[in-house]
């Protein structure tokens, strides 16, 4: 245990964990954003199914982007 580092341990403050906990948040939303479009019949907006795919990855992609970012903080 002694090549660990004694900063694993430290508890993070609380701002960081509300904003750890809402980056997760993010990261669900922007993802299930991406899969519903994916999957929803009747999407409000009028675009053909390329287009729509093309958005849902788009989403999907920044998401996990945006997961790796927190992960690193």
């Amino acid at each position: 245990m002694s090549f660990l580092k004694k900063e694993e341990f430290k508890q993070k403050s609380p701002a960081k964990r509300f904003l750890f906990i809402l980056g997760l948040g993010m990261f669900a939303l922007y993802f299930a954003l991406g899969v519903a479009i994916i999957f929803w019949e009747d999407f409000p907006i009028s675009l053909s199914f390329e287009y729509r795919l093309a958005f849902a990855i788009l989403l999907i992609v920044y998401s996990f982007i945006r997961f790796v970012r927190l992960l690193r903080s």
